[in-house]
């Protein structure tokens, strides 16, 4: 992709999605996300209605009239976006590419912490960990992450999450809040999402379109495996491969929804053509 238009997508992208964070997501984040605990600021004088326990009694008896501590929430906090760059995230039908809402939802949640003055950081994954950018503050720090997600070309097109997740618990020491974006069609990642879990504030959100939820009737159609890059020959007129498809589909589903819910990750389902701007608002409004 040529510079000049990898900017228009960046800027397209960024007026979108800051505009969301600014209007509707930063106060839901920030009341969500809270800080580590309360820091000391400064001390006024006492007024009516003051908790009497936060009277500073030094600079009271020094003074000869009441004072009180005042506090502030310590935020500092980071978050961590694990993004699924996969072969099977190039998939979608009517509305856009898994890759594109990804993108989105992603640049959605660092402008919410970028209000929120917290530092974000990203790591790419498919089988293995394909870029890392770690945890910092600013726009400009912002705008290299979706770069990045718009432009990044990954050297697998497989997937393993639990790669990702055990490289965000070896380098990120403390606890970060950590939103992994994926269609989740990947297996054997319980242990290491238990681990992560008990370590950081983990939210799954799984991207997935129609199509992989029903196969229609179309008679026999050639199909292409993003990540096995093999083509197949499918008789989707056969109503007991539907029926095996949708059931895998809704099994694989479930699986997502009770592993993270098991080990007290939150969870997200967006399709494609859905609002993730719905999704997103009533997740956090929830946790809220």
């Amino acid at each position: 992709m040529e510079t000049k238009d990898l900017l228009k997508k960046v800027r397209k992208i960024e007026i979108k999605t800051r505009r969301l964070s600014n209007n509707i997501f930063g106060g839901e984040y920030h009341s969500v996300f809270k800080g580590r605990g309360m820091t000391f600021s400064e001390v006024r004088n006492y007024q009516f209605g003051d908790d009497v326990r936060t009277i500073d009694w030094n600079v009271t008896a020094r003074y000869n009239e009441p004072f009180v501590k005042v506090f502030e929430e310590e935020r500092e906090l980071t978050l961590m976006l694990l993004v699924d760059v996969s072969g099977s995230e190039l998939f979608g039908t009517e509305n856009a590419l898994k890759k594109n809402i990804i993108t989105e939802i992603s640049a959605t949640l660092a402008f919410s912490a970028l209000q929120n003055n917290d530092k974000v950081g990203l790591i790419l994954f498919s089988d293995d960990v394909e870029l890392f950018i770690p945890p910092s503050k600013g726009k400009t720090h912002v705008l290299r992450i979706i770069r990045e997600l718009i432009e990044f070309k990954p050297l697998s097109k497989k997937t393993d999450i639990s790669e990702a997740l055990r490289f965000l618990i070896g380098v990120i020491k403390k606890k970060s809040i950590a939103f992994i974006l994926s269609d989740f069609i990947s297996i054997d990642y319980e242990k290491t999402l238990k681990i992560c879990a008990n370590k950081h504030d983990v939210t799954g959100i799984r991207i997935f379109d129609k199509l992989e939820e029903k196969i229609p009737n179309m008679g026999i159609v050639t199909m292409f495996d993003q990540e096995t890059e093999e083509t197949k020959l499918i008789d989707t007129s056969s109503s007991l491969l539907r029926k095996k498809y949708e059931s895998y589909n809704i099994a694989n589903s479930k699986r997502f929804n009770q592993l993270f819910s098991k080990n007290g990750a939150g969870t997200l389902n967006c399709r494609t053509d859905e609002s993730y701007v719905k999704k997103l608002l009533s997740y956090f409004k929830k946790r809220g």
